[in-house]
């Protein structure tokens, strides 16, 4: 994987060797399309833990199916000129904040560009450090709306496949045991809105889902998707991303990671399925 530094920095010739797809195949060696991912890494040591992986599983996955992977934590980079050469962006933990970067990823968007959000990129809640003050991505692009709460602590569930004919999901069984996470529940019911497609919801066999110790960390019914597409544009959206750690130091003295998002096979062919899904169009 290579890392972007702040605005365009070189990077180390190993690095960039690791990145290169040598093998035959598809453009005589070129990757078949390039991702972007950007990150922030500065807060919950769960999505921390979850960047992580993703610094080693993605570029695994880049030089498996042939497309190019970078990353950069400096948001400045999200403008017309550096995102041209990309054909998917990915959001790992945040979202931008800047009006200029945000009006650029709309524009990119809107000009058919593929995106990929992880779990914390879809959160907003007013009052807090990421406040409801992006109507078009959290109304009209996620369709979500603000965060209401979650369940505590991270823990698998039985996901549905709510859509069996999209490129993401044509491979998965009708459910599966998803790697741990927490899980969001949201404003607005992604049921009634014509734009949305509900890929997975929780399936009901998984309740009660959390284990607290606060009660209405555990749920005990309802609905919520968690993993959906907006049809207006090329995107997807995975509530996975948030990993169990050690916050109590039951273990020893760090915030030790104590369950991952990736690895699990099924999840595992989701996420590639949908990447391959963004990249080619």
């Amino acid at each position: 994987m290579r890392e972007i530094r702040p605005l365009r920095a070189a990077v180390s010739s190993a690095v960039v060797a690791a990145l290169l797809y040598c093998g035959s195949g598809a453009g005589g060696g070129k990757p078949v399309f390039r991702v972007i991912a950007f990150f922030t890494g500065k807060e919950d040591p769960a999505h921390i833990s979850f960047l992580h992986e993703a610094e080693r599983w993605f570029p695994q996955m880049a030089a498996k199916y042939h497309f190019s992977f970078d990353t950069t934590s400096d948001w400045r980079n999200l403008n017309a000129g550096f995102l041209t050469p990309y054909q998917v962006v990915v959001f790992l933990d945040t979202r931008p904040e800047d009006p200029a970067q945000r009006a650029a990823f709309q524009r990119y968007m809107e000009q058919g560009g593929g995106w990929m959000g992880f779990h914390f990129a879809g959160f907003a809640l007013t009052p807090s450090a990421y406040p409801a003050n992006w109507d078009w991505y959290h109304n009209t692009f996620l369709g979500s709306g603000s965060y209401v709460s979650n369940t505590w602590r991270p823990t698998s569930a039985i996901l549905r496949v709510e859509d069996r004919k999209h490129p993401a999901t044509a491979h998965l069984p009708e459910t599966f045991k998803s790697s741990p996470s927490e899980w969001y529940r949201w404003e607005k019911d992604l049921r009634h809105n014509p734009d949305i497609d509900i890929l997975l919801s929780i399936d009901s066999s998984s309740f009660p889902l959390g284990t607290g110790p606060k009660l209405h960390e555990i749920w005990h019914s309802g609905y919520y998707p968690v993993v959906w597409t907006n049809k207006n544009y090329r995107m997807i959206y995975f509530n996975m991303g948030h990993n169990d750690i050690d916050y109590e130091h039951k273990y020893d003295t760090t915030n030790k990671t104590l369950s991952h998002t990736l690895n699990n096979p099924i999840q595992d062919q989701l996420i590639i399925d949908a990447l391959l899904w963004l990249g080619a169009r």
